[in-house]
């Protein structure tokens, strides 16, 4: 798909649309009723607005921008709902991964490729402090983009919450938990939290996990790279529900 929308009447339209935008990049003195508009609409639907040097925006599309560009998903986001019917589609248990400040490309696009060979219902990211479905993240996918829905959310620990009156556990990785992923149940309904790649889960969404669960490490190295985690873990769920197979 489109990777940049530029210019005033046609990100104004594409908003009007509902088209799933990343980000809009404004040059830095640009004013007026347009530009009034397009800002109301983008923090209306939690889409993040970022000043820049207007050479930035030129060595993005040229100069034919007008002063504004956005920043164009490769694939359109669904709700929570979506992700939760596709479980009762297949008559599973939901699987759903969620994402704290996950901010680099590469690793979304990681995470979507174990997610979709591990048979998770859907991936949770945050409108904001949050990498997107972006073309970068389409290509560290290697396609698995177009196979797991990815549902974009303006408040997480909402999301955690409204999840957890449908049924769904909600359990995070977190490297401090007295919990080791081994000693966990993991076969019920549940959505798998884990943090971004600094600083591991936040916590004000820690607190609202039913509980924590952590990978063993044996080494001198005390953490994995996020998309490296997760996949261990997924592929926990897959093997606790293997042996719980008819």
């Amino acid at each position: 798909m489109t990777e940049t929308i530029a210019g005033r009447n046609q990100i104004r339209e594409a908003l009007r649309a509902g088209r799933p935008l990343n980000k809009i990049l404004l040059a830095s003195h640009l004013r007026g009723r347009v530009v009034k508009e397009i800002t109301y609409m983008a923090r209306t639907n939690g889409i993040p607005i970022q000043r820049v040097e207007r050479a930035v925006l030129d060595n993005l599309v040229g100069d034919y921008h007008q002063g504004i560009i956005a920043l164009a998903a490769a694939k359109g986001y669904v709700d929570v709902d979506y992700i939760l019917d596709v479980a009762t589609k297949k008559q599973e248990n939901p699987f759903i991964i969620m994402l704290d400040q996950v901010e680099d490309p590469r690793n979304l696009g990681a995470i979507l490729r174990s997610a979709d060979a591990c048979g998770a219902h859907g991936v949770i990211i945050p409108r904001r402090r949050s990498v997107g479905l972006t073309p970068a993240a389409a290509k560290a996918s290697a396609g698995a983009m177009e196979y797991v829905p990815v549902a974009r959310v303006t408040n997480l620990a909402r999301a955690m919450d409204d999840l957890k009156a449908k049924g769904v556990w909600v359990i995070g990785a977190d490297g401090q938990s007295e919990k080791e992923v081994y000693d966990a149940e993991l076969t019920m309904p549940l959505v798998l939290v884990l943090g971004g790649e600094d600083k591991g889960l936040t916590p004000f969404i820690k607190s609202h996990c039913d509980y924590t669960i952590k990978l063993p490490m044996r080494g001198h190295i005390n953490s994995l790279n996020v998309a490296t985690a997760a996949t261990v873990l997924m592929y926990e769920v897959v093997r606790q529900r293997g042996l719980n197979r008819p």
